[in-house]
């Protein structure tokens, strides 16, 4: 009897020794395995350089009344208009329901009526439109006209005619003061 007792104490030890290994091998390998697609993952993350264009500042002091300038935020030329009391009220008073394509009031697009900050790329084909120069064509709205596809936004970067199926997109920015702005 007592020979039957041992066996089974040896048995159990033997199995408890095998949940032991069993474990202790899983883990190890599933450690390991983490460890090596750690190189991998790591790689999916934003490159410094990329996450260092994420947000930029831009000083609006210098801009003067009816200038434009153009500024690079993640690759894309971002365009920043200081309008003028007449190009405001030009762009307030076309009411959306008179435009076919994408209507917007020009109070959705923008945070302070004299500054318009939008992406400069038109939203047909990617082209980048004329307007932006002192001379360059401006289109039948006074402003910006896309050379490539012949489409044409006004004073508030709303498509008014042609094949862009979308106006000029605004970025995500926010005032820090009243002559600088954060974008992005």
């Amino acid at each position: 009897m007592a020979e039957t007792t041992t066996t089974v104490d040896s048995a159990e030890e033997e199995g408890s020794r095998r949940d032991f290994l069993l474990l202790a091998t899983t883990a190890v390998g599933g450690v390991g395995t983490l460890l090596a697609m750690w190189p991998f993952i790591h790689s999916m993350n934003p490159a410094a350089d990329t996450l260092a264009l994420s947000t930029i500042e831009v000083d609006l002091s210098p801009i003067e009344k009816g200038q434009n300038i153009t500024v690079v935020w993640r690759g894309k030329p971002v365009f920043i208009r200081h309008r003028t009391a007449a190009e405001i009220q030009q762009a307030q008073s076309v009411k959306p329901e008179e435009m076919k394509i994408d209507p917007q009031a020009d109070s959705k697009r923008v945070q302070k009526p004299q500054w318009l900050v939008m992406v400069g790329i038109c939203t047909h084909l990617g082209c980048i439109p004329l307007g932006q120069k002192q001379g360059e064509p401006k289109g039948d709205f006074d402003g910006w006209f896309c050379p490539c596809h012949g489409s044409h936004y006004d004073i508030s970067g709303r498509i008014r005619r042609g094949p862009a199926p979308e106006n000029m997109q605004i970025p995500k920015y926010t005032f820090l003061n009243d002559t600088t702005i954060r974008i992005g």
